[in-house]
């Protein structure tokens, strides 16, 4: 991998310790991260809850970093102003296409606001079904795992819709990022080609019993 290729890398907060969550913000801040991911989950459009509200808030007032906020929400039309509320111009907002009946509608509202309007793609949404969304969005999240819990394994089959997507971009505007067991050899092969960034969580940042820092840094060398 050439040494001045450039990527960025975004911390899973749902995979941080709760018990010292200023603690572990400043320390991935000043350790290099360059954003800091917040998954924001209802229990309807995925069978679980993360991260609320009042976390992201938190977080929001604890660094100056951007947010990227992923709703994994059913309908976040509904509600994208709170959110919108809690952030500063330029975070990034994610929603699932499928979440909502005019994702379009909603991704409007995001631009407005000043905004990063952005859409995640589950493992089973295709590029073709959200082809038309590819050229109002500036960031396209590709989950390599199913929504909603940390920990799970790689889909090799997302691979094939990375490389649609890296094809599609090429005469359009928006980034792509990637999302789930976020190992160091996907960064290898992916960041070349041309991903955008990375949201590292329990496979490579969080539980690695070392300093954030040094973790960071080395995945930027590839020295791990």
């Amino acid at each position: 991998m050439k040494k001045d290729l450039k990527f960025e890398l975004m911390a899973s907060m749902m995979c941080a310790d709760y018990s010292r969550l200023g603690e572990e913000v400043k320390a991935l801040d000043e350790g290099g991260i360059d954003s800091f991911h917040i998954d924001i989950m209802d229990g309807r459009y995925v069978g679980n809850f993360a991260m609320s509200l009042n976390d992201l808030k938190c977080i929001r007032s604890l660094t100056k970093k951007p947010l990227d906020v992923h709703l994994m929400v059913e309908h976040p039309i509904n509600t994208v102003d709170l959110f919108i509320n809690s952030l500063h111009p330029g975070d990034t907002i994610y929603i699932h296409p499928e979440a909502e009946y005019h994702p379009s509608t909603t991704l409007q509202k995001i631009i407005n606001a000043g905004m990063i309007p952005a859409i995640a793609l589950n493992p089973g949404t295709s590029v073709e079904t959200v082809f038309e969304m590819l050229q109002i969005v500036d960031k396209v999240l590709v989950m390599s795992v199913n929504p909603g819990n940390a920990g799970q394994m790689y889909l090799p089959y997302v691979g094939a819709k990375y490389d649609r997507l890296l094809e599609v971009k090429k005469n359009m505007h928006f980034d792509i990022y990637w999302d789930g067991a976020c190992s160091a050899d996907k960064i290898r092969t992916f960041a070349p080609r041309g991903v955008k960034g990375f949201v590292l969580g329990t496979t490579l940042l969080f539980g690695q019993k070392r300093p954030y820092r040094e973790t960071i840094e080395m995945i930027r060398e590839m020295r791990i």
